[in-house]
């Protein structure tokens, strides 16, 4: 693989020039950047090859490898320096864990493919919660609803979101419905994050969660797959605004709309 620049100006080398497919170029030189960060020849904090040694390498334009950067820096992955250059923030085995987040730039229907497993799981969930809820159950989603209220427009309201959801799945008393969701859910938490932050507001979300916890008190299926189908809806809408303006996921958003 390649050698960190270390502020001398060594070219980046051991990059084979990329062959353009379908997938968009942003998510090749992703790919192979990530490739480098698990080689294990730089190390957290040293400091990235230049842009135009990274392009020369790869066979790819300046901007072309800009793109990339930026989106990984999005993730806190490099951290961008103006006037200094790109360092990577963690190496090894500390990469691991963002991992995930990294694989929702690494194809450009992912994300919305995991929002539709989601969403038929979520309605499925909310019917099954509704007719197996117990009061212990009623009020840790009374709890968090409230909880929800308290945090708009703060960082701890998707935390709670999530665990509202989760709570969901866990009065459904069904394990293996239960588990597939949460592995769902930790694939697009990151947008989930970013989609609440871009629509500025947490209220109309929370307005969602109260009209299912609602038929979920009253014990209705209908009503509770029914809410819940809406939620899913408009949280969809708020991810496609997310997506549309991430130009790593540029294409995503003429993949057709998610029957719901």
């Amino acid at each position: 693989m390649m050698n960190s620049d270390n502020g001398n100006g060594a070219a980046a080398s051991g990059l084979a020039p990329l062959a353009i497919h379908r997938e968009s170029l942003s998510a090749q030189i992703i790919k192979a950047l990530t490739e480098y960060f698990f080689s294990g020849s730089v190390q957290a904090g040293s400091k990235l090859p230049s842009e135009r040694q990274l392009a020369d390498s790869l066979g790819v334009s300046r901007g072309a490898v800009r793109d990339a950067i930026q989106s990984l820096g999005l993730l806190g992955v490099v951290d961008i320096r103006q006037g200094d250059g790109t360092y990577l923030r963690a190496g090894g085995s500390d990469l691991l864990p963002r991992v995930i987040e990294w694989g929702l730039f690494l194809g450009e229907r992912r994300v919305m493919d995991l929002v539709e497993a989601r969403q038929q799981l979520e309605i499925v969930v909310a019917g099954f919660a509704a007719r197996r809820r117990s009061d212990d159950d009623v009020a840790k989603l009374q709890s968090l609803v409230d909880a929800m209220d308290e945090e708009a427009n703060r960082p701890g309201f998707i935390d709670f979101d999530v665990d509202f959801h989760a709570a969901i799945a866990e009065a459904a008393g069904n394990m293996a419905l239960r588990d597939t969701l949460a592995g769902i859910t930790s694939l697009i938490r990151l947008w989930m994050t970013r989609s609440i932050e871009a629509a500025g507001e947490t209220e109309s979300s929370n307005a969602e969660h109260k009209a299912i916890l609602k038929a979920i008190v009253a014990g209705d299926s209908r009503a509770a797959q029914s809410a819940m189908r809406r939620h899913m809806k408009c949280a969809e809408q708020r991810l496609r605004r997310t997506l549309g303006n991430n130009p790593s996921m540029s294409t995503t958003r003429d993949r057709p709309p998610v029957a719901s």
